[in-house]
């Protein structure tokens, strides 16, 4: 792209930015305006001075908290906190002139606490529209940024892949610096040139016209960091520096302020999490136990023996617990089980790999139905509300499978999967639940819906999981 045109795009985007700060101001006042007559209140002078006093307290509130900064990549609920913001500021300074000239008399307050706690969802929804229309903008190829990345290695491919899954955010990587000139035929893969070494990079930005520089270089690196700083922050581009998190294993990490000091937390921030177990599960427990005792009833009347089954399963931290299930075997499954296995090496063999048998001739009549509508496990639901489980989260395990599988692949998956309490359904549940062949892909799973859960993704494992019960797949 030729910097002129580079240039009409940036101006282009500062004038939708000036404009939409215009419109703020008088969408502010005009919905004042509105609610005076909705409310029929009679307009008088005070409110012509009002509204010019509004107008122009927004204008520089606004201004100071930069709405109008690029939003490009950021998530909504950031802007409208930024909006809120700017808003009780402008709501300060009212009630201030409020006081000083001795005039609330002169208002509704009806009308003012409406405006007041209505306007900043005002602001918010009106900027959607506007960011709705640029990333559709965007995702067509137009007013694009160019960006350059700082470091070629897993960090540095790993932001510019996930620049390329974001297209509304209208950034382009046009290549990569880095030392390691080997490193050319692995960007030749994502279609990325390596323009040069780190040390070009200040040449680079004085001859193109880049707008960001993303520093993805490892933290040891902090020469070359400095340096970058140092030389570059004066060449008209942004430079964000990427930390290399990855290398710590876990995605959850965040920055929390420790009083003036910044700190990394690797604890994963599951406060939503619990309070979404408790509330979820109440409303099962409450609302199925007319289900729950149709099920007790239905084992009783099949088969000898209680009701409930108690199985010790690996929690949060890597201690025991006693998972509950519904009981789906005979009283004496476990004797019949090492005979089985004794006079049978194919069943022996299964049991080895999967710790499960396909067609296990100890599950009652009842019970087979109960495990292919995972009408089994709602017992869980009691140990979610004690605090062992949750209802999304990694499989319940046995003390050797943690050994054995997770242990075994470099310590990294079982300090994972102790990190969080298992859930009742998980990831392993709505995919290919028992059907699968390696258990390398359980562990597979359970590391990534540790290293990525979140609300969201729980709603839908949720959802996909009563989907599972239907239609009854990998059940077994």
């Amino acid at each position: 792209m030729s910097p002129v045109l580079s240039w009409n795009l940036r101006e282009r985007s500062s004038l939708i930015y000036r404009i939409l700060h215009i419109l703020d101001c008088s969408l502010v006042c005009a919905f004042l305006w509105l609610l005076v007559h909705l409310y029929r209140v009679p307009w008088n002078p005070y409110y012509n001075w009002l509204e010019l006093v509004v107008f122009i307290v927004a204008f520089i509130s606004f201004q100071y908290f930069q709405l109008y900064r690029s939003w490009r990549g950021w998530k909504y609920y950031r802007e409208f906190l930024v909006i809120v913001r700017a808003w009780a500021a402008v709501i300060g300074c009212i009630l201030f002139y409020f006081f000083i000239f001795k005039i609330s008399e002169a208002y509704s307050r009806v009308v003012f606490i409406i405006w007041s706690f209505s306007t900043p969802f005002l602001i918010f929804w009106a900027h959607i529209v506007v960011r709705k229309l640029l990333r559709h903008y965007r995702s067509q190829g137009k007013n694009i940024r160019h960006a350059i990345i700082v470091g070629a290695g897993d960090l540095g491919t790993r932001m510019a892949a996930y620049l390329e899954q974001i297209p509304w955010a209208g950034i382009e990587v046009v290549g990569f610096f880095d030392d390691k000139l080997e490193l050319r035929q692995e960007l030749d893969k994502i279609e990325k040139p390596l323009l040069g070494k780190i040390a070009d990079v200040h040449g680079y930005l004085e001859n193109n016209d880049i707008d960001y520089v993303y520093v993805a270089l490892p933290m040891r690196a902090e020469r070359k960091i400095f340096r970058i700083l140092r030389e570059c922050r004066d060449q008209g581009a942004q430079i964000f520096l990427v930390p290399d998190l990855y290398i710590f294993g876990l995605h959850h990490a965040e920055i929390q302020s420790l009083g003036d000091m910044l700190v990394l937390s690797f604890n994963p921030a599951s406060d939503w999490k619990r309070t979404f177990d408790v509330i979820f599960s109440s409303l099962v427990i409450v609302f199925g136990s007319p289900i729950l005792l149709l099920i007790a009833l239905a084992i009783k009347l099949d088969s000898r023996g209680p009701v409930v089954y108690r199985h010790k399963r690996i929690m949060a931290t890597g201690r025991d617990f006693d998972c509950l299930k519904f009981r789906t075997m005979v009283v004496d499954a476990d004797q019949k089980l090492e005979k089985l296995l004794r006079e049978d090496p194919e069943l022996a063999a299964e049991w080895k790999k999967n710790y499960k048998l396909k067609h296990d001739p100890r599950i009652t009549r009842v019970g087979r139905f109960l495990r292919k509508t995972s009408l089994d496990e709602l017992p869980q639901f009691i140990n979610v509300l004690k605090g062992e489980m949750s209802v999304v989260g990694a499989r319940p395990i046995v003390g050797r499978e943690l050994e054995k599988y997770y242990k075994g692949n470099g310590d990294k998956s079982a300090g994972r999967y102790v990190s969080m309490k298992p859930g009742i359904t998980g990831p392993w549940q709505v995919m290919k639940r028992n059907d699968m062949d390696d258990y390398q892909e359980r562990v597979d799973l359970d590391d990534w819906y540790v290293l990525n859960y979140s609300l969201r993704t729980d709603l839908k494992i949720i959802v996909k999981t009563i989907a599972c019960m239907f239609s009854g797949k990998g059940a077994y």
